[in-house]
């Protein structure tokens, strides 16, 4: 049941990580602070399709 899912800077909009999530336990939308290598600073990261 697990679906692999991109996630998104929310500063320059780059697609830098991908990761799992289980779709049945966790209806909303993914958020993570990582950090982004082209902002070069940890930013929040929103999950994409």
């Amino acid at each position: 049941m697990r679906e692999i899912v991109t996630l998104q800077c929310s500063e320059c909009k780059r697609r830098n990580y991908t990761t799992t999530r289980n779709k049945k336990k966790q209806t909303e939308k993914l958020e993570l602070k990582k950090y982004c290598r082209f902002c070069q600073k940890h930013t929040l990261h929103k999950e994409v399709k």
